[in-house]
């Protein structure tokens, strides 16, 4: 048993892949080439908003939303502490501080009710991070930016493709980045990433920062990165966009199968809590235990490989080391969270023997 299986999704989609990509290889457009705009076409209007910037990576995305904000030294960005480190290491590589507060107990994300009180006259931005697959409470945290005059940047690499009431992630803020590591819920065949938003003067000035600020060859209106999608990757996540839909569509009836499954047991295990009228994409199924440690062993010896995301809360580790933060819910759940294998490929009978395992 895979814990992720690419393969599977590859079998399906090889003969598209391979036509794609011998287009890249026939125009020679590495860089830059056609398929890269009509990827961000497609991604906008799935997305629903106006861009799509295609980039790098999901860091770069956050690093290249950051630069266009205006964050930088001296700033103050809120965000949560369990998550992935690139979320707080682009905030840091920018100059400017992260500041943590708490997550929900229920969805693990950053918890709306804790942010004003993180609040100062430095703050900034408010950057939530969409875990699991499930968007964080917008709505909460949105009024709150709009109370203290803030931005909202959403971090959406685990998300794309999940809904909040109606809406899709990545369209919940002024700006919003998502992540197509290979593992991802939409993932290319190396690194890369997109960015959303409605503002036609940050579309431009993010597009400008992926290509080292520059408006027009040689000619650079302010500072940038190398942040472009490679075309072929680009190529790559044409073919699996089209497939992408339905994938949704299976990965929901995986974790509903898992969630049915393990309820069931009437065990002391936390089930995922899906919030009321939205959706996820279950990039990780992963459930709370009391006994972590042995369970993962127990479930190593029959096959069913096992992740924990995250095991150590970012407060806690050197880049960011704090002793004076109190984040009890964070630091608890980072000690009993597992994650279980989940694709859209899963079969019924694999759900069945995991949540079997798990008595």
């Amino acid at each position: 048993m895979n814990f992720i299986d690419l393969n599977k999704q590859q079998s399906r989609i090889k003969k598209k892949i391979d036509i794609n990509i011998a287009k890249v290889l026939s125009h020679g457009h590495y860089i830059m080439g056609p398929e890269v705009n009509e990827l961000e076409e497609k991604m906008a209007n799935y997305v629903g908003v106006k861009h799509c910037i295609g980039v790098s990576s999901g860091s770069d995305a956050l690093l290249i939303a950051m630069m266009a904000l205006g964050i930088g030294p001296g700033d103050e960005v809120i965000t949560t502490p369990f998550t992935f480190i690139a979320t707080s290491g682009m905030i840091k590589l920018i100059g400017a501080t992260p500041v943590f507060v708490d997550i929900d107990p229920r969805t693990y994300n950053i918890d709306p009710a804790k942010i004003s009180s993180a609040i100062t006259n430095n703050t900034k931005l408010i950057l939530p991070v969409s875990l699991y697959g499930q968007c964080s409470d917008m709505d909460a945290i949105n009024n709150i930016a709009k109370q203290h005059d803030l931005q909202v940047l959403e971090d959406g690499a685990q998300s794309f493709g999940a809904t909040y009431k109606g809406k899709k992630s990545g369209s919940l803020s002024i700006v919003g980045c998502t992540s197509f590591f290979p593992s991802k819920p939409l993932g290319c065949y190396g690194d890369g990433g997109a960015i959303f938003t409605n503002d036609d003067i940050l579309a431009k000035v993010m597009r400008e920062i992926r290509i080292h600020g520059q408006d027009k060859r040689y000619s650079h209106l302010r500072l940038g990165i190398n942040g472009r999608l490679d075309t072929i990757q680009a190529a790559i996540l044409l073919a699996k966009f089209e497939i992408f839909p339905d994938e949704v569509i299976k990965r929901g009836k995986v974790g509903r199968r898992y969630t049915d499954n393990i309820n069931v047991m009437q065990s002391t295990i936390v089930t995922p809590e899906i919030q009321l009228n939205c959706t996820t994409v279950y990039a990780q199924y992963s459930i709370m235990v009391n006994n972590r440690e042995q369970l993962i062993t127990k479930l190593n010896t029959m096959n069913i490989p096992t992740a924990v995301h995250y095991p150590m809360p970012l407060h806690l580790q050197q880049p960011f080391y704090s002793d004076q933060l109190n984040l009890p819910v964070a630091e608890d759940v980072a000690t009993k969270i597992v994650s279980l294998p989940m694709h859209p490929y899963l079969s019924s009978e694999d759900v069945e023997k995991v949540s079997q395992a798990l008595v």
